[in-house]
């Protein structure tokens, strides 16, 4: 079954800034393909150190409670950057 469809909701973690952010389940297969959380925490890397080796990620179902309280990050656009890189012969 979809975690989205489920109700889940993914959090992600920097343990260096002590940072949690929240995310839909069908969003994050928007970027990172249909893979698992653990994939997911792979490749993502925190906002404000720039590390991803201190990432953590994990799917869970929010209480009512605490489903009223969590701010989700939601996807804005997706932009590809063309970079041109020379090397001299």
């Amino acid at each position: 079954m979809d975690a989205h469809n489920v109700g889940q909701a993914a959090r992600i973690t920097c343990g260096h800034c002590n940072i949690r952010r929240y995310y839909k389940p069908a969003e994050l297969r928007e970027i990172a393909g249909n893979v698992t959380i653990d994939e997911v925490r792979k490749r993502v890397r925190c906002e404000k150190c720039g590390r991803n080796e201190y990432m953590r990620a994990e799917l869970f179902n929010p209480v009512a409670a605490e489903a009223m309280s969590i701010r989700y990050r939601r996807l804005a656009e997706i932009k590809f950057v063309r970079r041109i890189i020379w090397r001299d012969e």
